[in-house]
């Protein structure tokens, strides 16, 4: 079969070959998380010819995002993550197979998921999904390329990969105290960049499969990018780890979700077929508010008094410009309120886009 001229600029690589890009072709990635490691990452494996790729991600499109998630435009605002680089990656090499799950990771769905696909590429932000994706990919027998970032630092190693080291052979339990998050301590998005294309090569390296390849396996490569200063450990597998110690069959999935009081923001352009509340005070109420808005201000959330709506209504929450909104949505949703979302930018936001 006569290769496409797509590929000649790696193909003629005596490492990859056209039995390489054969290998390639046949291959499929799971990548969780289409953020800001994910991005970079399924741009090059759609681009190097990966024959399947899958990309979970339940999020949508912030405007936040556009600084280091590089699939995204502008456009694709309020969208799910998944869905939206599905797109991108078809319009980038429409012969691939792209499949997107629209969908949280959890104990329910990991191993189904992980069984259709040969690597497991770890997009995410927090340890509860780290761990369950090292338990699943041990429990269905699949490597797992793990990336982490946070500032200008960025981690990168393969776990599970020919008997090699497991992720909790390096973090057995998740670290005492409070870690923050991208969103709160910042991040380059060229550090994203780095180590999320470091991960596509890294599933390239185990596809192919060439002697001159040294994957990550039982190593953990550290960069600090303010000095471009990097060190690569030696990582051992322990004999009493609490996971790959056990057999496959012993291995139980749990997963307890960072995510179950997130609120999802919303642009007022897409803000259709839901419960507008203002959550405002009554003054600003008052001085002009969107028609078909209910009020409900925070500081009467704050004291116990929620609206006479059911559970599972859908509601968009605003306030002035977004923040009150936030925390309105978290006193909802810990009274049970279900499907809670914020209107991003808020009333101003609503004006400039109707008014």
């Amino acid at each position: 079969m006569k290769m496409s001229p797509r590929y000649d600029r790696q193909t003629i690589l005596p490492e990859i070959g056209p039995e390489g890009q054969e290998k390639i072709s046949g291959a499929s990635v799971l990548c969780i998380g289409a953020g800001g490691l994910g991005c970079p990452t399924l741009l090059y494996l759609a681009a190097a010819g990966i024959g399947r790729i899958g990309i979970v991600d339940f999020d949508r499109v912030d405007e936040t995002n556009l600084q280091r998630q590089v699939i995204f435009t502008v456009d694709q605002i309020g969208h799910n993550k998944a869905i939206a680089a599905k797109a991108r990656l078809n319009a980038l090499n429409p012969a691939l197979d792209i499949q997107a799950y629209p969908e949280e990771l959890t104990d329910k769905n990991a191993q189904d998921l992980f069984k259709k696909y040969n690597i497991i590429i770890d997009g995410t932000d927090n340890f509860a999904a780290k761990f369950l994706i090292n338990d699943a990919a041990l429990k269905t027998g699949k490597p797992f390329i793990y990336g982490s970032i946070l500032g200008f630092d960025g981690q990168l190693a393969v776990f599970n990969d020919n008997g090699g080291p497991c992720y909790r052979c390096l973090f057995p339990e998740p670290p005492k105290g409070y870690i923050p998050n991208c969103a709160e301590a910042g991040v380059i998005g060229a550090v994203a960049g780095m180590i999320g294309t470091g991960q596509a090569m890294e599933a390239i390296k185990l596809i192919v499969g060439h002697k001159s390849f040294k994957s990550l396996s039982g190593k953990l490569w550290i960069m600090d990018m303010h000095t471009m200063e990097n060190r690569l450990l030696s990582l051992t597998k322990n004999p009493d780890c609490p996971v790959c110690s056990k057999t496959k069959e012993d291995i139980k999935l749990q997963y307890s979700s960072p995510v179950c009081n997130y609120v999802p923001e919303i642009p007022p352009e897409m803000a259709q077929n839901a419960m507008l509340i203002d959550v405002r005070e009554i003054e600003e109420w008052n001085a002009g508010h969107i028609d078909s808005a209910q009020h409900a201000a925070l500081s009467g959330l704050m004291q116990g008094n929620m609206p006479e709506l059911p559970m599972d209504c859908e509601i968009l929450l605003y306030c002035q410009r977004g923040k009150r909104g936030l925390q309105a949505a978290q006193i909802l949703k810990e009274n049970g309120y279900l499907n809670v979302s914020n209107m991003a930018g808020g009333y101003e936001a609503w004006l400039k886009c109707f008014k």
